[in-house]
């Protein structure tokens, strides 16, 4: 569970973290008003749970409230790359001297968290991971144990003087924000030092373990206030495993390893993932025709790949499934279908008795997955 950007904040505030000050707005009039509380001029930051707001026109400059009221209604009624937009964050300008990075994230892989830092933050943050990963410190931290002072000191050396020890008391409270939340997640980009010499968060990521919210009532509350794509309520609605991406190839496998796999084979053949879709083991057809369903009401769909290796699941019941969602669903989409394992023989007769529209059927991933992102082109 991704929290907006204030919300983060309040979280920060709450542990002592400095930010700047800031309100939110849910109209132009109302940035208009907090940018005049402001001291008549705001920054204007979109309310969304992603990522690329700089580059994107989520953040603006406003040194006037009638600035600010204007970047606030565009943001509202525009949306952001997609998302709906339901409020603001203004807040007040700062004289930013230098711009840090620093985040704790949980490291699956060696069961403990990951703290960073650099003294280069920014936008930039993943190109100078890929590029130059030697300028970012990295420390593990064992959740038994904490996050130690001789940590924080090493991690906090590269920052000049002035900034190491209010950037290390930020730090080990960004520890305490991860604990006390249930977080995987607590990132700031950028933790900025002022012209005044005070070191502050600029910004708030927060991401929180979904399977901790039961112990997290305040926070689990939060998730009225964000706004619900309507193909993932459909979804869960029908317990399917859905997450919707920002491609044109609708994806549904069975288990979360073939669906990733799967994913990856699309964007290899040139193609872009629309979602992720997990119908589970033990599939039957009903269950396949709501995948269906669901993927097919994306109107950012253009053609969709079936990928199916038949253990608990038949894919004489994938096909059937197939079959029935196509009789009740009226699409132009182009499908590709890969059956393989148990009765994956038997799929494809029934696939081909029904002379089903636009349904072509693949021999392996590699063909499905490119045969998918072909017909997702040629529909653009």
């Amino acid at each position: 569970m991704d929290l907006y950007e204030h919300q983060g904040k309040e979280l920060f505030r709450d542990h002592g973290i400095p930010t700047p000050r800031g309100i939110v707005a849910r109209s132009g009039d109302e940035a208009r008003r907090a940018a005049e509380e402001l001291g008549g001029g705001a920054v204007v930051k979109v309310q969304v749970q992603t990522g690329g707001r700089g580059k994107g026109g989520g953040i603006v400059v406003a040194r006037s409230p009638d600035e600010a009221a204007a970047a606030a209604e565009r943001m509202l009624s525009e949306g952001f790359k997609g998302t709906p937009v339901t409020r603001v964050l203004c807040e007040e300008l700062v004289d930013v001297a230098h711009e840090f990075y620093c985040a704790i994230t949980l490291d699956r892989s060696t069961g403990t968290f990951l703290a960073m830092i650099t003294a280069e933050g920014g936008m930039d943050i993943e190109q100078l991971a890929d590029e130059r990963p030697d300028a970012i410190r990295r420390a593990h931290v064992d959740p038994m144990l904490g996050v130690h002072g001789y940590q924080l000191r090493w991690l906090a050396g590269t920052l000049p003087a002035e900034a190491r020890e209010p950037a290390m008391e930020i730090l080990r409270k960004i520890y305490e924000v991860l604990r006390a939340a249930d977080g995987t997640l607590v990132e700031v980009n950028p933790l900025a030092q002022l012209g005044d010499g005070r070191v502050v968060a600029l910004d708030s990521k927060v991401t929180v373990d979904d399977s901790a919210l039961y112990r997290q009532p305040e926070i689990a509350k939060l998730r009225a206030e964000f706004p619900i794509d309507p193909t993932e309520a459909k979804a869960k609605e029908k317990d399917l495993q859905y997450v919707k991406l920002d491609g044109d190839v609708g994806i549904m496998g069975n288990g979360a390893g073939l669906v990733m796999s799967t994913l990856d084979l699309v964007a290899q053949a040139g193609g872009r993932p629309a979602n992720f879709l997990d119908a589970g083991g033990g599939s039957g057809a009903d269950v396949i025709a709501t995948g269906l369903e669901v993927m097919l009401s994306d109107p950012a769909v253009r053609s969709v790949l079936v990928n199916i290796f038949g253990g608990i699941t038949r894919c004489d019941e994938v096909a059937r499934g197939i079959v029935q969602a196509l009789g009740m669903i009226e699409t132009t989409v182009p499908m590709v279908v890969r059956l393989d394992g148990t009765n994956a023989e038997e799929g494809r007769r029934i696939l081909a008795d029904a002379s089903l529209s636009g349904v072509e059927t693949a021999d392996t991933m590699w063909d499905g997955a490119r045969m998918a992102a072909d017909l997702s082109k040629q529909a653009a």
